[in-house]
């Protein structure tokens, strides 16, 4: 049985068609990169994963338990199977990197204090940041924060991580640090990882599958060596960032 299962998803923003009969199966421990022009309905997929969106048609399973339909009451011990690496982090400004860390185990857990805070700092000498614990998010550099921010994400202990362009805003050796953790986390955790991403370096270092999202619906699904073989034009295009002659044709007309 798959951990997560997507069956014919739609949905639409009104006349805009973001999902339209995605189908897919997420096996557990393994990493799923998720590709697609912007606006083709990525960081979509991963709220209906969570259940931050309902489907206008199709079904959302965890751990074969039909998700979409829960009341939200229902959703939060499913929520909590999930860490979410948002695009930019997403950390409290006013709060330690510790304190950040700790924040879902406080509202979510009734463990003392002494125990959440022993909790955070093994999380972030996961990710190799042992000695920031005090300091404040705006002290470190762009790439320790993202660190924090997964160190934050796997603080539960999830069984799924969602990573939401995990790489954005970093070098490549800062970004190549984040793939090494996502490789690290799911080799050491057995965590199942989906990540979101237009790096293409990075998703062919950490993916098991990818899959290439285009107008809405799966247009490649497989392996990263299949991928880089595809003969599909939209696939080898998206991975040499060429332009399609009908995407340049205004610029030409101009």
């Amino acid at each position: 049985m798959p951990i997560i299962s997507l069956r014919n998803l739609h949905k639409r923003f009104g006349k805009l068609v973001v999902l339209d009969g995605v189908s897919l199966d997420i096996e557990a421990g393994k990493t799923i990169v998720i590709l697609g022009p912007s606006g083709t309905g990525k960081s979509v997929l991963l709220k209906h994963i969570v259940g931050l969106l309902r489907p206008d048609k199709g079904e959302v399973y965890f751990e074969g338990v039909r998700i979409d339909e829960l009341p939200e009451r229902k959703l939060d011990p499913v929520r909590q199977n999930f860490g979410f690496l948002f695009q930019m982090g997403a950390l409290f400004d006013s709060l330690s990197n510790i304190e950040n860390i700790a924040f879902p185990l406080v509202e979510h857990t009734k463990l003392d204090k002494t125990e959440i805070l022993r909790i955070a700092q093994q999380k972030l000498d996961m990710v190799g940041l042992p000695d920031i614990a005090n300091k404040l998010p705006i002290e470190l550099s762009g790439g320790m924060r993202k660190r924090v921010a997964l160190a934050r994400a796997i603080a539960m202990n999830p069984k799924v991580i969602l990573y939401d362009e995990p790489t954005t805003g970093l070098d490549p050796i800062r970004s190549d640090v984040i793939n090494e953790l996502i490789l690290k986390l799911q080799r050491e955790l057995q965590i199942t990882s989906i990540v979101v991403t237009h790096d293409m370096n990075s998703a062919f270092k950490v993916a098991d599958r990818m899959v290439l999202l285009f107008e809405g619906k799966v247009r490649f699904d497989g392996t990263p060596d299949e991928m880089k073989s595809s003969t599909d034009p939209v696939v080898s295009r998206f991975i040499s960032g060429e332009a399609s002659e009908a995407e340049l044709a205004g610029l030409m007309r101009s």
